[in-house]
């Protein structure tokens, strides 16, 4: 499975989900389903509830249960049951909430917008813009977060093709190309800029987007040329990619006198850009 996790809203609850590309179905989160439609306080105590009957009544939706791992609020990664949308509307339908209808409706769209974006890439590339823009983010920063992620897609294209496996072993080389060219872990990243399950890149400055997508296009392109194979292999080129973007991180902070690796984020916009001392 494709990992292209996202957050939505129904009626400002949160809920996780996350596409499948080979089957072409989003996979939501029950919890953060049930949170939604009955304000339950605890929602996991519901689903348990209601798991035990459907399995005792021998529901077949039962066995539709996938269990994928979602960024929970302490920043960590849980396994969480999850349903595709057609398998989740026959459990709300064991859930008595006058919200069961309304969130059946906003199921349909979020799931007919997603084929409509496969069919139409661009929509994805408009829909995106367009949250970012209700955000605040400026034109420019916005053309830049695009490039990074194409840039981005691209080596993850060639990690795909070339025997390292998507979750961890991507993560693994993503975590080498940020610390080497950032001083920090992803995750010490994200806690400089006092986040948890957002995503980092965007609370990245236009800097810091810019030395990311320089050390990731270093990374591809050196791989390319030495023809790295699997994850052990990958590791090298993934440190020579971000040695490239160090050393002209490190060239322009003495030049400006001022830190690319900022606690700057989108949250907090009063955070500023320090001065190196």
């Amino acid at each position: 499975m494709k990992n292209d996790y996202q957050i939505v809203t129904f009626k400002d609850k949160k809920i996780r989900r996350q596409w499948d590309e080979k089957e072409e179905k989003w996979y939501f989160s029950v919890i953060d389903v049930i949170e939604a439609l009955t304000d339950s306080t605890i929602p996991k105590r519901y689903w348990s509830d209601l798991k035990n009957k459907l399995k005792n009544e021998g529901s077949q939706v039962y066995e539709k249960i996938v269990q994928l791992k979602f960024i929970a609020s302490d920043g960590k990664k849980y396994t969480t049951d999850c349903f595709s949308t057609q398998d989740l509307i026959r459990v709300i339908q064991s859930i008595p909430s006058p919200k069961a209808e309304p969130f059946k409706l906003w199921l349909a769209k979020v799931g007919y917008e997603r084929l409509q974006e496969i069919a139409d890439p661009e929509r994805s590339l408009n829909r995106a813009r367009g949250s970012w823009q209700k955000l605040g983010r400026s034109q420019k920063w916005i053309q830049q977060r695009m490039m990074g992620q194409e840039t981005r897609n691209k080596l993850t294209d060639y990690w795909k093709d070339h025997n390292v496996e998507e979750q961890n072993e991507y993560a693994i080389l993503t975590n080498i190309i940020h610390e080497e060219w950032s001083h920090l872990s992803v995750k010490g990243h994200k806690q400089l800029k006092g986040l948890k399950s957002e995503n980092l890149r965007d609370h990245m400055t236009e800097a810091e987007l810019i030395f990311t997508a320089l050390a990731e296009l270093s990374t591809r392109q050196i791989a390319e040329s030495e023809r790295s194979k699997g994850l052990e292999e990958n590791k090298i080129p993934a440190k020579k990619g971000g040695l490239i973007a160090k050393n002209a991180r490190l060239e322009l902070e003495q030049k400006t006198g001022r830190k690319v690796v900022t606690t700057e984020n989108f949250k907090f916009p009063e955070r500023k850009i320090k001065k190196l001392k």
